[in-house]
């Protein structure tokens, strides 16, 4: 069930989560949700650095579908001869 609720946040924050949601093609509301996942995420894991919290998130997001396999660094140097 997905249900909204109105919130007060300081006008700055909203005015940061606007933009920010402009260059990641969010809502304002999903950019604040984005955030606080982030931040659960590295209260949660403090020894992660916070750029692999979010790729992680984004990567967990992304359709199976779309996936590509991981061939580490030393495997595709041997494939490129």
């Amino acid at each position: 069930m997905n249900t909204s609720i109105s919130i007060r946040i300081d006008q700055t924050l909203y005015e940061q989560a606007r933009s920010e949601a402009l260059v990641e093609h969010r809502t304002i509301a999903g950019q604040i949700e984005y955030w606080a996942r982030v931040g659960r995420v590295a209260l949660d894991n403090p020894d992660l650095p916070v750029s692999f919290i979010a790729e992680s998130l984004a990567s967990m997001a992304e359709p199976r579908s779309e996936a590509t396999d991981f061939v580490p660094r030393s495997a595709a140097d041997e494939l490129r001869g």
